[in-house]
């Protein structure tokens, strides 16, 4: 495991010599520790980006040299996946399979670019036809030139590749700034990019505290776009630093995402999407559907179930064998969801859950809590939780399902699930939401966009779009010069 920087192709001391501690959060230990980042870290590291992007070879490699390294670090993170994947238990208390398929989707992610930056080649220049034929034009693509990306703690390889991935594969250079509760797979990105012979600078990792090295990532004049995950409020820090500067920006933040129950779903098939869409990595997801409205014709039995189903959910340390819920990330996390629990209970009823199981209070656990007859204007109902807490309420009508589901200033992402095909697909373009599952909640495809609306965020990372997120449209106009233009020389 690292425990330096990594700026300009080597590992660094940190500029202080301070460190910050990993912690795992089934027990609580310390089990290693890492360079705490500074501003002159930063700084250093997006010098270093600066001079790839500006004289290095990067940029002016084909697609085709740059997706050869992309697929080479794909390869790479496959041979490792068992390594990388229990060193993400480790470090983040997820269980071992979600972390597995964290990791084959981080290798996945690097391919699928390398296969965009091959086609890029053929399609980075566009003729463009004019009202003037003595005028010929084409729109280039171009990469932005200096990327920051700041990445979240509840997914950490996964997202480090979302933003890495596309940047490096559009000819971007990149400064990245781990969660500091979750450092130790985005420094291994820093190992794989030595072992597949990206050049020196092309990608810099600064680990350390926010306001110690996200700030200064976000204010620094040398980046020229910044991608960040994370929370509603960091989000809008960020949005205020680039403006300082006319930065582009790609915000991917919060959510409350809605989950709508018709009458016609079967209750198995309910209850099994329901309990996956937000208990799956212990419900810190962005996306996760943690207000589920059931329609009042199926709600007795389908919250019996729910609760039988809930009640069964192993939990424990994500090495051990059939857990399905880790402990959540850090101390921290684990008192704001216990607090908020403890909100919830003067709000609505408690139907199960939502204590610390007899056995693991030495770790970050919570038993999945789940609220019922929530009202509309309870803070439970409105705030993001980011844990293992879901918040149900009963609807008569199609009307009033779609407005309960929109009556939200977050628009990441929404649910229906129904028999009938024609309502869900109904329902679905009636959400205001950037991602809508019909019949499923939370799989995530490379190949689609992903991003929300309103207060979820700006623009949209994955597929095509997290591509086009590191590039600059450039028009270039020639003069056929066979005559004279003659506006002011008339000859």
């Amino acid at each position: 495991m690292q425990d330096q920087l990594f700026i300009n192709g080597a590992w660094v001391a940190p500029a202080t010599g301070q460190m910050l501690d990993v912690v795992d959060p089934s027990d609580r230990s310390v089990f290693h520790r890492v360079a705490a980042g500074s501003a002159a870290d930063i700084d250093a590291a997006v010098k270093a980006a600066r001079a790839a992007f500006d004289t290095g070879p990067w940029p002016r490699m084909s697609g085709a040299e740059r997706a050869a390294i992309l697929r080479k670090m794909g390869n790479e993170i496959t041979t490792r996946t068992d390594e990388l994947a229990r060193m993400e238990v480790r470090d983040n208390g997820k269980p071992l399979p979600e972390a597995v398929w964290d990791i084959e989707d981080t290798a996945g992610c690097f391919h699928f670019y390398a296969d965009m930056a091959e086609r890029f080649d053929t399609h980075a220049e566009q003729e463009i036809t004019l009202s003037m034929d003595k005028f010929k034009s084409k729109a280039v693509k171009e990469p932005v030139g200096v990327a920051g990306a700041i990445i979240p703690w509840n997914f950490p390889m996964l997202m480090a590749a979302w933003k890495v991935a596309p940047a490096l594969a559009a000819g971007c250079t990149m400064v990245l700034k781990p969660s500091e509760l979750t450092p130790l797979t985005a420094l291994e990105l820093g190992v794989i990019a030595q072992n597949a012979g990206l050049p020196d600078g092309v990608l810099n990792i600064v680990t350390g505290f926010g306001p110690d090295a996200g700030q200064p990532l976000t204010e620094h004049p040398g980046v020229d776009k910044l991608a960040f995950t994370g929370s509603v409020p960091t989000g809008s820090r960020i949005m205020a630093a680039a403006a300082q500067d006319i930065k582009t920006i790609s915000l991917e933040l919060g959510g409350k995402s809605p989950m709508v129950v018709f009458e016609d779903a079967g209750i198995a098939e309910a209850v099994e999407w329901i309990l996956f869409g937000i208990f799956w990595n212990q419900g810190e997801v962005c996306s996760a559907t943690s207000r589920v409205l059931i329609h009042e014709d199926i709600y007795p039995a389908l919250m019996a179930r729910l609760v039988e189903e809930t009640q069964k959910i192993k939990i424990g340390h994500g090495l051990d064998e059939g857990v399905l819920l880790g402990p959540l990330v850090s101390q921290s996390q684990h008192e704001k969801v216990l607090a908020a629990i403890e909100k919830g209970k003067s709000e609505a009823t408690l139907a199960t859950g939502g204590g610390v199981p007899e056995g693991l209070e030495h770790g970050c656990f919570i038993e999945p809590a789940i609220f019922t007859d929530v009202p509309t204007d309870a803070w439970i109902w409105n705030e993001e939780i980011f844990g293992p807490v879901v918040c149900i309420r009963k609807f008569a009508t199609e009307k009033e399902a779609i407005k309960l589901a929109n009556a939200s200033r977050f628009g990441l992402a929404a649910a229906v699930l129904s028999n009938d095909l024609d309502r869900a697909e109904r329902v679905a373009r009636a959400f205001r939401a950037g991602i809508v599952w019909i019949n499923c909640s939370q799989p995530t495809f490379t190949e689609a966009p992903w991003g929300g609306y309103k207060q979820s965020g700006i623009g949209r990372e994955l597929g095509e779009w997290g591509f086009n997120n590191y590039l600059e449209t450039k028009q270039i106009t020639t003069y056929d010069r066979s005559s004279p233009w003659g506006w002011y020389i008339k000859e």
